[in-house]
């Protein structure tokens, strides 16, 4: 049973920073991707940012310039920071990784982490 755990949530208020990561745990052969959604209230989740397993960063153009992800492959885990926040980044924050398995590929997702940018 593969599972996420977020951390690094909270308020902050505009212009500071956070740092967001996420543990894969479980039993599994490889990761092949992990990244960050977002969803706030009244809209879809969105894609924030994602890390290949070659290392290749995908973002979505609200962050770029602001937010960087990264990972440290041996521990599991993928980091979001999270600099020069605004108030329109307050949302939910969603990990996401795609593993394989023994037998499949499949998409997993943590609970979420609350993110408020507000003064």
């Amino acid at each position: 049973q593969v599972q996420l755990v977020e951390s690094g949530g909270g308020l902050v208020q505009p212009g500071g920073s956070l740092r967001l990561s996420c543990v894969a745990s479980g039993s599994f052969f490889s990761i092949n991707s992990m990244g960050w959604y977002r969803q706030a209230p009244g809209k879809e989740r969105e894609l924030v940012a994602r890390i290949m397993r070659d290392g290749t960063t995908y973002y979505a153009d609200a962050v770029k310039g602001r937010f960087t992800i990264s990972r440290d492959s041996a521990k599991n885990t993928v980091y979001l920071q999270m600099n020069s926040l605004k108030p329109d980044d307050t949302a939910v924050y969603y990990c996401n990784a795609v593993i394989t398995s023994w037998t499949t590929t499949a998409d997993y997702w943590g609970q979420g982490t609350q993110v408020t940018v507000s003064s």
